[in-house]
């Protein structure tokens, strides 16, 4: 293999050694199968190619100062993958399973995983899709789940850095009672078009109102919304975001840090109030907003007044990393260690 250079690696795709495959044929789940392979043999009616019966999750793996590899919050990266089954009428794998094989990938490529203080972490990419035949429009009976994992670079070039958004009206990413709170690959084909737009126009994403009104602050891109004002976490209440693993942490964080949490519907005008916001997510963590602007309605709304992270951000986000890397006291049991 040739030399990795840790230090410049993009957020996308390379091949590693092993991917670990788990069945689902006859009404259960079968054994676990290693595999070198990057290609799937799949049926061409499978419901996942026809009608977008698939799922996704986003973790990584962590080496650590003291020499340990650490994954978070596995756990609940499962149950988030059991509603969406339940959502889409896949069945649900178990979570040991599903923890299992989280463990045996990472073990399995050990030698991909970043050194500390690269700046690169192991992504590791569950999906489940259906591979049984159908042409009407039904659940498969046969499924597949599959982990792969890839060594990835920061998600924004700029690393911890205070980024502009733009408002995209012309597009929403999920209905109100749609398949937004399920992390679903039609999701984010929607979000494809707005995505391409904003960065078009110069900006680091889109930002999404509510589907229903276009009043109310949904989602920025692929990941949920915060804001912060008078010792205040504020998150969207909505119908149509996906539970974010990340932004969970950080509202138990901000609590543990004598703050209010609040999730709750926010008005578009309440954007000019905050000290601080930011955009979160297992790709980047938290990458803090400078300005959101509407260009429609000819606003914007200056978030960073110096174009820098702000305070509470920065304090947010190196908690969750240090806590991430085994450095700060995980309280909480939120990381589980796979290699010694």
């Amino acid at each position: 293999m040739k030399e990795i250079d840790w230090a410049n690696l993009s957020f996308g795709y390379m091949k590693t050694d092993y991917n670990v495959r788990c069945y689902y044929r006859d009404g259960k789940w079968g054994e676990i199968e290693v595999c070198s392979e990057e290609t799937l043999n799949i049926h061409m009616a499978a419901t996942c190619l026809h009608y977008g019966q698939e799922a996704f999750e986003g973790l990584k793996a962590y080496r650590c100062p003291d020499g340990k590899v650490r994954v978070f919050r596995m756990d609940e990266n499962a149950k988030r993958l059991q509603s969406t089954c339940r959502g889409i009428l896949m069945p649900e794998l178990p979570t040991e399973r599903f923890e299992e094989m989280v463990k045996k990938v990472v073990r399995l490529n050990e030698r991909f995983i970043p050194p500390y203080e690269s700046g690169a972490t192991l992504y590791i990419r569950p999906l489940l899709i259906g591979t049984g035949a159908q042409v009407g429009v039904h659940p498969a009976n046969e499924y597949l789940f599959v982990i792969f994992v890839t060594p990835v670079g920061p998600y924004f070039k700029g690393g911890f850095a205070a980024n502009p958004y733009v408002i995209i009206r012309e597009f929403d990413r999920s209905a109100p009672l749609g398949t937004g709170i399920y992390k679903v690959g039609g999701n984010y084909a929607a979000s494809l078009k707005a995505n391409k737009m904003a960065h078009d126009l110069g900006y680091s994403c889109e930002f999404y109102l509510d589907a229903k009104e276009k009043k109310y602050i949904d989602e920025c891109g692929a990941a949920n919304f915060f804001g912060i004002k008078n010792n205040t976490y504020v998150t969207p209440k909505s119908t149509s975001i996906l539970p974010s693993i990340t932004n969970k942490s950080l509202m138990q964080l901000a609590e543990d840090m004598g703050m209010t949490v609040e999730r709750r519907q926010i008005p578009e005008e309440e954007l000019a109030t905050f000290e601080e916001a930011g955009a979160c997510g297992t790709a980047a963590v938290i990458s803090p907003i400078e300005r959101i602007d509407d260009l429609e309605n000819k606003k914007s709304y200056i978030i960073s007044k110096d174009g820098k992270p702000g305070p509470v951000c920065t304090q947010l986000y190196h908690h969750l990393r240090n806590i991430q890397y085994g450095i700060e006291p995980d309280v909480h049991r939120w990381t589980t260690v796979v290699m010694e």
